[in-house]
């Protein structure tokens, strides 16, 4: 695939409004979400491709079979139908390509990292009727189907194979050491997804710094949300100083250092220091 290039500047004010908007919504649409973020990473996706990427999760969704039972049932449905006859799971390579986290190359390459995958699973169930949410498992993304008490896990990144309880404690145990609570089995919310998918893109340019325009925009787009973490504005400082933006930089800390200054007045000084540090970039 070549490497994705930004849309132009006024393709990527529209996409950034109407991300806003729906993220802002009463229920948000957790598909349109992800598609908006992969346009404003990729130029290449256009109204076209956006529509073409809705028009395959519905006929994905018109493919499984009509209210198979319960939560298990649909489970077993989904593995059988994306798993085996579709062929969507992930490997190890896929955390090394930011494709894997636009949703419309996941949709195509049928394979992905676990958040996007699971969004697949989460639209095409949806669609057909089922009882699906995504699980926010520290590390690892995966699909819940059912209430609490009668609750089935499946790992779309393994094929949608149904976990059990010792399956889902592994992954929790492997990626913090720690055992699983049952709070992180809770539903996630469609616009803690998205924040984790921009955090996934993000994590991938900073390993890439001659890509920090593509973290600037998951940033960017990460600030747009409801509910994000305050020290976003000092990460999207620092990418601003990284590109040569100097002043604006050095503005972005300014103000990321007066909403310091209320709870830790020396961390505050210590990010004014690297303002003026911006500042003297200029001279």
């Amino acid at each position: 695939m070549r490497p994705p290039y930004p849309p132009p500047p006024e393709r990527s004010a529209e996409v950034r409004r109407r991300f806003a908007e729906e993220a802002r919504s009463e229920r948000p649409d957790l598909s349109l979400l992800c598609l908006l973020a992969a346009a404003e990473a990729d130029g290449a996706l256009d109204e076209a491709g956006l529509d073409a990427a809705q028009v395959e999760l519905d006929r994905l969704a018109g493919l499984l079979p009509y209210r198979p039972g319960g939560p298990r049932a649909w489970a077993e449905a989904l593995r059988e139908l994306l798993g085996e006859r579709c062929g969507f799971h992930g490997t190890p390579a896929d955390y090394r390509r930011v494709e894997s986290s636009l949703l419309h190359e996941v949709l195509r390459r049928r394979r992905g990292l676990p958040i996007l995958l699971s969004v697949v699973w989460m639209e095409v169930a949806r669609r057909a009727g089922a009882p699906v949410y995504g699980v926010a498992l520290p590390g690892h993304f995966v699909v819940g189907f059912g209430a609490a008490e009668e609750q089935v896990l499946a790992d779309p990144f393994d094929g949608g194979r149904v976990l059990t309880g010792a399956d889902a404690e592994l992954l929790v145990v492997g990626a913090t050491g720690a055992p699983l609570d049952p709070s992180m089995l809770a539903p996630a919310a469609p616009v803690e997804v998205v924040l984790r998918i921009l955090n996934n893109i993000r994590a991938w340019a900073a390993a890439r710094p001659e890509r920090s325009d593509v973290a600037l925009r998951a940033v960017d787009l990460s600030l747009l949300l409801p509910s994000r973490p305050a020290r976003l504005r000092y990460e999207r400082a620092q990418l601003l100083v990284q590109r040569g933006d100097f002043v604006g930089g050095a503005t972005e800390l300014e103000a990321y250092a007066e909403v310091v200054a209320a709870v830790d007045e020396p961390a505050a000084e210590r990010v004014r220091g690297q303002a003026r540090a911006a500042r003297a970039m200029l001279n």
